[in-house]
C-alpha cells in the first residue's frame, strides 16, 4: 500500500488537474510546471555549474561526496514539450547525492519548436561530450523520467547503431516509450492516474512527432530490438497509464538477453521520484544508486 504522503500528493495532483485553466497556452503550462517544482529548493551544499554543449546547456549537479569519475547524463521529462533544468533540479540534486555521482542535466530542445529528431540529436551529442571530457563509458549511466526515460532508451539505441562505446547502463523512471499509445494501461489505469491523461500524451506525441510515424522505434523504442544494450533499471508506479511502456521494455530486454531490473511501486503515480516528501522516492533513488554501483567500474 502506498504511503500516506504518496496518497496525499496524489489527491493534490488530481485537484490541480481538475482546476487547470481550460485552453491554457503552452507557455503557461511550461511556466506552471516550473513553478510547481521550482518551489522545492535544492540544498545549498549542492554545487551547480553550467557548460555549453553544441549550443545547449548541460547543468552539473554535484552533491558532497559525488566522485569526479562517476557521471549520470540526465534527461528531464515533460512530454518533449514541457520541463527544464529548473523543473527537475531537485530530483537531479538528490540523484547526485544518493548515487555519489555527478549528474549532468541536458537542456535538450523542445517541441513543437524543435520536433524529432532535435531532442535525440542533442542527447547523443551530450553523451559524446562526456566521453570527450574524460569520463570512461564504464563509469557513465544515462537516466531520465517520462519522456526523458524514453529518450534515454532511444539514445542508447542510437549510440549502439552508430557504433559508439555504450555507457554502463540506463535508468528509466516511468518511461514514455510508446507514442502510439497502444499499451493496455493507457485505458485501464486512466482512472487511477492522478497526473497523466490519454489526451495529454496524445497531444504531446503529435507535437513531438511532426511528420515522423509514431511507431518509429527512434521515437517509440518499445518497438525496438534491444540487443547489445547495457543493463537497464526500469522504475514505474502501478497507478499510471504508462505502466505498460515500462513492462514491455522489460519484456523486450529479457527477449534480447539484456540485463534488467523492473521495479513496480504499489499505488505509485507517474515519476513519484520527483517528490522528496514521499518515502518511496528515497527508496527508489537508493535502488538506483545500488544499480549504479553494481554495473559501473567506479565503485
Amino acid at each position: 500500500m502506498a504511503s500516506e504522503q504518496m496518497q496525499s500528493i496524489a489527491a493534490a495532483l488530481r485537484a490541480v488537474r481538475t482546476q487547470a485553466k481550460p485552453g491554457a497556452t503552452l507557455a503557461e503550462r511550461r511556466a506552471g510546471m516550473e513553478a510547481m517544482q521550482a518551489a522545492i529548493p535544492i540544498p545549498q551544499d549542492v554545487q551547480v555549474t553550467d557548460a555549453n554543449v553544441a549550443n545547449r546547456t548541460v547543468r552539473w549537479f554535484i552533491a558532497p561526496g559525488a566522485r569526479a569519475d562517476r557521471a549520470i547524463l540526465y534527461f528531464h521529462g515533460g512530454g518533449y514539450v514541457l520541463g527544464s533544468l529548473l523543473s527537475h533540479r531537485d530530483l537531479m540534486a538528490r540523484l547526485s547525492r544518493t548515487t555519489r555521482a555527478r549528474v549532468a542535466g541536458l537542456d535538450y530542445r523542445l517541441a513543437p519548436e524543435h520536433p524529432f529528431p532535435a531532442a535525440l540529436d542533442d542527447a547523443v551529442a551530450a553523451y559524446r561530450w562526456l566521453i570527450e571530457s574524460g569520463f570512461a563509458p564504464s563509469n557513465i549511466m544515462i537516466a531520465g523520467d517520462s519522456a526523458g526515460g524514453g529518450l534515454t532508451l532511444a539514445t542508447l539505441l542510437a549510440l549502439r547503431d552508430a557504433g559508439d562505446t555504450l555507457p554502463a547502463g540506463g535508468i528509466l523512471f516511468s518511461p514514455w516509450a510508446d507514442l502510439t499509445s497502444s499499451g493496455a494501461s493507457i485505458t485501464n489505469r486512466a482512472a487511477a492516474d492522478p497526473m497523466t491523461t490519454p489526451a495529454m500524451i496524445e497531444e504531446f506525441a503529435r507535437l513531438y512527432l511532426a511528420a515522423t510515424a509514431p511507431a518509429d522505434p527512434r521515437v517509440s523504442p518499445v518497438f525496438a530490438g534491444l540487443d547489445g544494450l547495457p543493463p537497464l533499471l526500469i522504475q514505474v508506479g502501478d497507478a499510471e497509464i504508462l505502466l505498460d511502456d515500462a513492462t514491455r521494455i522489460a519484456a523486450n530486454a529479457k527477449l534480447a538477453g539484456v540485463a534488467y531490473e523492473l521495479q513496480v511501486w504499489d499505488e505509485a503515480f507517474h515519476v513519484f521520484q520527483m517528490f522528496p516528501q514521499v518515502p518511496e522516492a528515497a527508496e527508489a533513488l537508493a535502488k538506483a544508486a545500488a544499480f549504479f554501483d553494481a554495473h559501473t567500474g567506479a565503485r
